[in-house]
């Protein structure tokens, strides 16, 4: 079977509780259709990512689209993915570039630098696994070590809403009154509404905002000036990369939560569909280090295979490949739109640090699920103290210092949750 050759199925399948698989499609229309909807879905949080670290969400938009072309081609159109901005570069990319949280980042060259590099080691891990498969990753990275990583990694960037993104009081029951708003979207509505939690709780804050500001004159109104002037069309500004070794060590540990998402994402597709894709995980690291080193050349943040994605194929019951061909495409467009990306500018700062709050604690619950699915036994003395040892060593901001070189925070939780249960696990 081609890359580009599906077997087209029809609605019926799916009104009867069929699934339409990787290999096949929907007619053209209803794809793309799909399209849009995976567009949308990964949406708020490939903005989100680039805006917390100084980053042109244009260009996230863009490289998104390409990384995502990337990765259907390099995994033969066999592996549905989005490739999204990776939340788990934030905490390290700040670190690295030294960003104030406000703006555009000035030192956002060096932090390209680690990004790439990152994916350089991630391809490499990709070729060994596709060589002798992916057991060795599951021996150093057990479900106590992989659950707080994640977890850290929500519970680090958690000051950085709380602290720098609401400048008074107003502000601050601004992020209030933006997390309630996504909390109500996410229990109260149902269906394609309940997907897009995110974007829907952020868009009703920000008019909200608008009443309270612009109306009422209570705070810093929203000024739309930037998006009147910019045109639909034209270039984004493209950044080159900076090398250094000390944002390459700081970020290159990253590549561990990548390989822990990706292989998390391919074995729930794995059981969502029925059909085995485990032969594909070497290949599809590849395609995701590769496509964040393109991504990291440009100007882009670090991207990773999309949990949200995959919850719409989860609701939708819609695996097929192609449909992430069309999303692509779209994105790439979007990419080249800066009204668009005047428009992300002008969401006010507080409305983001409401999403952030519930973005960051997502990924700390999410590193906690990961406990629950896999029945980790905390009575278990060793489960119990890589946990909770990583959890404070992250959550602190722990730092220890090589020389000239820092490792902060996530790196050392990383390392320490994967040497500490290295050290602890005395098999009988």
């Amino acid at each position: 079977m081609g890359m580009l050759d599906w077997t087209e199925k029809s609605s019926a399948v799916l009104s009867q509780g069929g699934v339409i698989g990787p290999d096949e499609r929907l007619p053209w229309p209803q794809t793309a259709a799909m399209g849009v909807q995976h567009v949308i879905a990964m949406f708020g949080s490939t903005v989100l990512a680039p805006l917390l670290m100084g980053f042109d969400p244009n260009i996230a938009i863009l490289m998104s689209g390409i990384g995502t072309l990337i990765f259907f081609v390099i995994t033969g159109g066999k592996v549905p993915s989005y490739l999204g901005s990776s939340f788990a570069f934030i905490g390290v990319v700040i670190a690295a570039s030294g960003y104030a949280g406000k703006g555009p980042n000035a030192n956002i060259g060096v932090a390209l630098g680690g990004i790439i590099a990152c994916g350089a080691v991630y391809a490499l891990i990709g070729l060994i696994v596709q060589a002798v498969g992916t057991r060795w990753i599951e021996r150093f990275m057990p479900p106590v070590v992989t659950g707080a990583v994640v977890a850290v990694i929500g519970l680090n960037l958690a000051a950085v809403p709380i602290k720098t993104m609401a400048a008074s009081n107003f502000e601050s029951w601004m992020q209030v009154l933006t997390f309630v708003s996504v909390a109500l979207v996410a229990v109260m509505t149902r269906g394609m509404l309940q997907r897009l939690l995110i974007l829907i709780g952020l868009v009703v804050a920000s008019l909200i905002y608008a009443l309270l500001t612009n109306g009422l004159d209570l705070g810093k109104p929203i000024d739309l000036s930037g998006m009147a002037s910019a045109p639909w069309l034209g270039l984004p500004s493209f950044t080159a990369p900076v090398f250094t070794v000390n944002a390459v060590l700081l970020i290159v540990p990253v590549v561990i939560i990548l390989v822990t998402e990706n292989l998390g994402h391919i074995k729930a597709v794995t059981a969502m569909t029925g059909k085995n894709l485990d032969q594909y995980m070497g290949r599809a690291f590849i395609g995701d280090g590769v496509a964040t080193m393109v991504s990291g050349s440009a100007g882009g943040t670090g991207v990773t295979t999309y949990a949200e994605n995959i919850g719409v194929m989860a609701a939708t019951k819609i695996y097929s490949t192609a449909v992430f061909v069309f999303a692509a495409l779209i994105a790439m467009l979007l990419g080249f739109s800066p009204k668009f990306g005047a428009l992300i500018q002008a969401i006010p700062l507080p409305v983001m640090g409401g999403v952030s709050i519930v973005v960051f604690g997502l990924i700390a619950v999410a590193g906690a699920r990961i406990w629950v699915v896999n029945q980790v036994d905390f009575a278990d003395n060793k489960n119990l103290l890589v946990a909770a040892i990583t959890l404070i060593l992250g959550t602190g901001d722990f730092t220890l210092k090589f020389g000239d070189f820092a490792l902060g925070g996530i790196g050392t939780a990383t390392f320490g949750a994967i040497l500490l249960y290295a050290l602890l696990d005395r098999r009988r």
